[in-house]
């Protein structure tokens, strides 16, 4: 097989994302779930923005001068996240996806990043093998969630939009959390306006970059959570994603209407800690 890895051009966006939409699309649709994309135009923006943006290193890969798949690695953080990796539906099971992640781990490696982190759909256990045969460990599951919006209060918890005031807050926040800060990605949030935080006892407790399937969110607390989710006016995406752990939590987003659309898996290579807090995971961890 000559497969032959570049680096992803912003003149490949059609071409992945066509691949992308066709990908999660065929294996959802044999596992009876909807794709994780709801067309080939909103995968193609997807990568578009990820081929455009500084803070993301990408892969692409040919088949006798044809793309067949890429992979992304978002740099924006000292821990990284893997995806999306995406194989065109007729050239799976060739070890495309195994060049593609194999690639992109090299590039952390370069990099010295102190962690990679990845979700994959619970349903795909072929996806799920690959990742635990290059060394990949199981963390959390992961309940998807969409639904309409909460619209309500938190008492003695107040949440508003994030100014760049609020970033070394955020950042302090999710260092004690996670053990790393998520300082990049809470930039892009607040330059896209789509950053809030909450505020308990007049201090800053927990904050989320958006409520959606490509943002993340931290709190001191599952009651910080709670708020930021029911303060929200719409889910982006297939929706939040909700650690399955937090019994708390995930049992609230039920009582108050959100459903479960599919469970997904957190996993990762070198660090990690165990969070000392509450979070929402973005699907690039």
């Amino acid at each position: 097989m000559d497969l032959l890895l570049r680096p992803g051009t912003r003149a490949d966006a059609a071409d992945c994302g066509r691949i992308c939409f066709a990908a999660f699309d065929r294996i959802a649709a044999e596992h009876g779930f909807i794709g994780d994309m709801p067309d080939v135009e909103t995968a193609t923006g997807l990568v578009d923005m990820l081929l455009n943006h500084p803070g993301f290193y990408s892969v692409t890969a040919e088949l006798d001068g044809r793309i067949v798949g890429s992979n992304f690695l978002d740099e924006r953080s000292r821990v990284v996240g893997i995806g999306p990796v995406t194989v065109d539906p007729d050239c799976q099971n060739r070890g495309v996806g195994r060049r593609l992640m194999e690639d992109v781990m090299r590039r952390a490696t370069e990099r010295q990043a102190p962690g990679i982190r990845l979700l994959q759909s619970s349903y795909h256990c072929r996806s799920f093998a690959l990742y635990a045969g290059m060394g990949f460990e199981f963390r959390e599951t992961l309940a998807c969630m969409q639904g309409p919006p909460i619209r309500r209060t938190i008492p003695g918890h107040t949440v508003r939009q994030a100014t760049d005031a609020d970033l070394a807050a955020c950042n302090e926040l999710c260092s004690r959390v996670h053990g790393v800060d998520r300082g990049g990605e809470v930039s892009d949030a607040l330059k896209q306006g789509t950053a809030s935080v909450v505020e308990h006892d007049g201090r800053l407790t927990g904050y989320a970059t958006d409520l959606a399937f490509f943002a993340h969110a931290v709190g001191e607390t599952t009651e910080d959570l709670k708020a930021l989710i029911a303060a929200a006016p719409a889910f982006g995406g297939p929706g939040i994603l909700v650690p399955a752990s937090d019994h708390a939590l995930l049992q609230w987003c039920l009582g108050n209407g959100l459903k479960i659309t599919q469970l997904m898996t957190l996993m990762t290579i070198g660090l990690y800690n165990d969070p000392e807090g509450a979070y929402l995971p973005s699907i690039l961890y």
